[in-house]
């Protein structure tokens, strides 16, 4: 098979190249030569090498050229990055220099500059403290403290002294406004709801605080972005405890009585006239015929009168949805539309009503809801003890 194969392939080339006559003519002699296969096969072989040098030259050369044009634009990318590398560090550069020159190059000049960036440090922070303890932990360092040190260890101690007050008021919101948080919890309620209000006129820190980018609070105060995130976060913090502050005010969570005795809970409870079960929607008090009643929280009398099976009744809206009621009274002490305030008398104990005998009968209502007294007492009394 091998043999016929390469009978096949000399038939081919003998075909392709046949021995070929040249004749050259020289005035009038006539040559002939004769091109043999060989002399044919080794003329197409140089050809074909030419062929294939041309080839790769010209694709060598193509390739190259990318390659050329593919590193010219990296480095005229490196370039560029460089220069304008170069050009930032020089305009930070231009800027401290003028700061610099802003003072006259006087370290008395500059210790001035943080003085005053102190002051307005000093002010942002202490206008928010609006709770007991705040102003002792936000108190800037006294201007006597400073006086008769060198400029250099003016700018020391302001320094050291706005790391130690801004640190100073995220303690300060943070463990009070955990606190507060937590009696929300007590109490049912959600504290993220109250953390964000604040009474009109009662805004905190104005646009500064308002302002979203810490650098725009850096670039008022004057200050490295990084202690302004710091300020920013505080003066929240302070916000939050502020607004949860005010609302805890309005929430009714003191006693109705100064020496509370209770005796039914709320909740499901064994009726004492059926003696079946039956459930009892607020916590009952214990105590003599005409002991004072009181406000659990400021608000206005929505209701005075009686009202089916709870005797005399007084009904306190105190806003937002809360409202309170006292059953079972001996006297009512308000009208309708009285404003009361926290802990103002509001009647004497009694048991008119369906009643078996003299206590108080308390709810606690929220948005037409009512709600477990307890939890709100627990809450008052949390807040209470963790009072400053």
């Amino acid at each position: 098979m091998g043999d016929g194969r390469l009978a096949w392939m000399r038939q081919t080339i003998f075909r392709l190249f046949p021995e070929r006559y040249l004749y050259l003519r020289t005035g009038g002699d006539m040559r002939s030569f004769v091109l043999t296969t060989s002399d044919q096969l080794a003329g197409a072989a140089c050809i074909a090498a030419c062929l294939t040098w041309t080839l790769f030259a010209t694709g060598a050369m193509a390739i190259g050229a990318l390659t050329a044009t593919s590193q010219d634009a990296v480095a005229a990318r490196t370039q560029a990055y460089y220069e304008r590398l170069i050009s930032d560090r020089q305009a930070r550069l231009s800027s401290a220099v003028a700061r610099l020159s802003s003072t006259a190059g006087s370290l008395d000049g500059l210790a001035k500059s943080v003085t005053e960036r102190h002051a307005a440090l000093a002010m942002l922070l202490t206008d928010m403290h609006g709770a007991p303890g705040a102003m002792a932990a936000l108190a800037p360092v006294k201007p006597e403290a400073l006086q008769g040190k060198s400029p250099n260890d003016q700018i020391q101690s302001i320094q050291t002294d706005q790391d130690r007050m801004v640190t100073a008021a995220e303690g300060y919101a943070h463990s009070r406004a955990d606190r507060l948080r937590l009696a929300f919890h007590l109490a049912g309620l959600d504290p993220s709801s109250y953390s964000g209000r604040v009474s009109d006129g009662e805004g905190l820190g104005g646009p500064l605080i308002e302002a979203k980018d810490p650098r725009a609070l850096a670039a008022v105060l004057d200050v490295d972005e990084g202690f302004a995130g710091r300020i920013q976060r505080a003066a929240l913090d302070l916000n939050a405890l502020r607004s949860m502050g005010q609302a805890v005010q309005k929430l009714p969570l003191a006693e109705p009585l100064s020496d509370p005795k209770r005796s039914s809970p709320f909740g499901v409870r064994i009726d004492p006239f059926t003696h079946r079960g039956a459930f009892h929607p607020g916590q009952d008090f214990a105590g003599a015929s005409m002991t004072p009643i009181h406000a659990t929280a400021p608000g206005v009398v929505s209701f005075t009168g009686q009202r089916n099976g709870y005797g005399n009744v007084v009904e306190i809206d105190h806003g937002g949805g809360f409202k309170t009621r006292y059953a079972h009274l001996q006297a009512i002490s308000v009208a309708t539309g009285q404003r009361v305030g926290l802990g103002d008398h509001i009647g004497g104990m009694g048991s008119t009503g369906r009643s078996t005998g003299t206590h108080l009968h308390y709810e606690v209502w929220q948005n037409g809801r009512v709600q477990d007294p307890t939890r709100f007492l627990k809450a008052g009394d949390y807040v209470q003890q963790n009072t400053d």
